[in-house]
């Protein structure tokens, strides 16, 4: 209902204006072209300080509406200070831009055309250039080498305790990869990618550290511990999208491309922290890669370390299920009926 009264809204602006204007047309008819043009002008600079009157609200109305409700909070901790540079940027940013709007809009009423004045020529000003070239200058610099500071911590060194995930795109799925109890991921080659035969990220199977190597189609992770993300693509370019950590990484086929950060809330918690019951961390493709880009949605879920290593534990290294004539064989439990009853027959 609230949407409807908002396009109603709309609609009737839109109305009031058009009914303005074909008002100045007739007017220009009856009084003549100079008289309608400083009506049009009058008409014109009354309409610029409504629209900058309704913009104002309108900003605040869907910062208040919307603010902490599209992402939430961010889940990590690498996000926490990404936002906080978000802030800063939108800080400087908003202070300039409402600044130049009030001016500009309050300007073309002010000043509109007048015959009890005439318009003041005023060709250059050396100080005026300087001051508007080089304090934005100065600004946008302060910024740019903010974002590169946070973009060298979350793409260098994670720390040595991080853990590994291997992430891989492919038209239209993510593809993840854990290294087993040696904590090396075993060799790989694209020309051995074949899915048929259990290998969809054609890892070498003479290379031992492939032997323990598990391949899920789920990220998980332990939450307050970091994590090195390994990215790569078998076919185009896709990229990591994690909103909710605040963690962006292109992934470009036979170009490994790294990035870590540090959860700080488990699945369990952000569902009790959202009020969501449905609420899952979303691994999305940020990078529009054919028809089926819209699709591209990996799971991630954060878990504590006990968590972590029964999940592992229960997976089956990716060898086995290339190799199942090696696979270890599971002992089949007694019938114990027949054996009961064997035992009374004698």
């Amino acid at each position: 209902m609230q949407t409807f009264f908002v396009i109603l809204i709309l609609a009737f602006g839109f109305l009031i204006t058009f009914q303005i204007a074909k008002t100045s047309e007739y007017v220009a008819v009856l009084r003549g072209e100079e008289k309608a043009r400083k009506q049009t002008n009058r008409i014109n600079a009354f309409l610029l300080l409504i629209f900058l009157i309704a913009g104002l609200i309108g900003v605040y109305y869907c910062n208040e509406r919307l603010k902490g409700k599209i992402l939430g909070e961010a889940a990590s901790i690498q996000g926490e200070k990404i936002d906080t540079m978000l802030y800063i940027t939108l800080a400087v940013t908003g202070i300039v831009f409402f600044i130049t709007q009030i001016l500009l809009f309050w300007f073309a009423f002010k000043y509109q055309e007048s015959d009890q004045r005439k318009a003041y020529y005023f060709p250059h000003n050396n100080k005026l250039e300087i001051i508007w070239t080089v304090i934005p200058a100065i600004a946008l610099t302060a910024l740019v080498g903010f974002g590169i500071y946070y973009w060298f911590k979350i793409t260098g060194d994670a720390p040595q305790d991080a853990m590994q995930v291997e992430v891989t795109g492919s038209q239209f799925k993510w593809e993840f990869r854990y290294p087993g109890k040696d904590g090396i991921f075993g060799k790989k080659y694209y020309k051995q990618i074949d899915p048929e035969k259990n290998n969809p990220l054609g890892q070498l199977w003479d290379d031992p550290y492939n032997r323990d190597d598990i391949v899920i189609n789920e990220m998980h992770i332990v939450v307050n511990k970091p994590v090195k993300l390994i990215i790569g693509s078998k076919d185009v370019i896709h990229d990591v999208g994690l909103a909710q950590f605040r963690m962006k990484m292109d992934a470009v086929p036979g170009t490994p491309t790294t990035m870590w950060f540090t959860p700080k809330y488990t699945t369990r918690q952000m569902i009790e922290k959202s009020g969501d019951p449905d609420f899952v961390y979303e691994l999305s493709c940020d990078q529009l890669c054919g028809k089926g880009h819209y699709s591209m949605r990996g799971v991630v879920i954060v878990e504590t370390q006990e968590e972590f290593d029964r999940w592992l534990i229960s997976k089956q290294p990716q060898y086995m299920a290339a190799h199942p004539a090696q696979a270890p064989q599971k002992t089949q439990p007694a019938d114990t009926t027949k054996r009961v009853a064997a035992n009374m027959n004698k």
